[in-house]
């Protein structure tokens, strides 16, 4: 019979969680869709401790439990006031090229532009940063990105492979895909 061995520091009574991302979504969709606004109100309390955002860091487990409980942030920020929940779509690079108006959107927006710069370039989680695109993104009415991967962006933020900062900035400049179909040349010999 073999004897289980405990990492150090770990305590055999209580077992280390997984973080959750795709979990942590779920919830928080559900909470709009429930029209649950108590709770999401609860989330967007900045550090606050309340019960809404100690479970949002449950699904973070013992090693991401802050970092889950600034994304549920984020999220309740994002849908204030919405009957239907958003879960979104590629990473934040992609949605900042949504932020804009009429004059431009992502690259051709000079404020879209600055706020990008502003994410890319912080050594630290950019919280404040984060909390403003999504709140530009809301207020164009465009869609965020999808929580899920944010949240696993945030998680590898310091990740030297990972180089999601690098990403972000790529997928705001990447021209947006156009369709494979060649123009049909003019036949000039008429």
């Amino acid at each position: 019979m073999t004897e289980q061995t405990w990492p150090p520091g770990a305590d055999p009574e209580r077992p280390q969680a997984a973080h959750d991302g795709a979990a942590l979504t779920a919830w928080l969709t559900t909470l709009v869709r429930n029209h649950e606004y108590g709770t999401l109100a609860e989330l967007r309390r900045a550090r606050g401790g309340s019960n809404a955002q100690i479970r949002a860091g449950w699904y973070g487990g013992d090693e991401h439990r802050e970092l889950f409980e600034r994304v549920a942030f984020l999220f309740a920020v994002y849908h204030q006031g919405r009957p239907t929940p958003s879960y979104g779509h590629g990473s934040l690079g992609a949605a900042a090229r949504r932020i804009g108006d009429g004059t431009g959107r992502g690259p051709d927006n000079p404020g879209a532009q600055r706020l990008l710069n502003r994410l890319v370039a912080s050594r630290r989680i950019p919280w404040r940063h984060l909390q403003h695109a999504l709140t530009r993104l809301r207020a164009c009415e465009q869609a965020p990105p999808s929580w899920t991967a944010l949240t696993e962006d945030l998680i590898h933020w310091n990740d030297r492979k990972a180089r999601v900062a690098y990403r972000w900035s790529v997928e705001f400049h990447t021209p947006p895909a156009r369709g494979r179909t060649t123009p049909t040349r003019k036949d000039t010999t008429s």
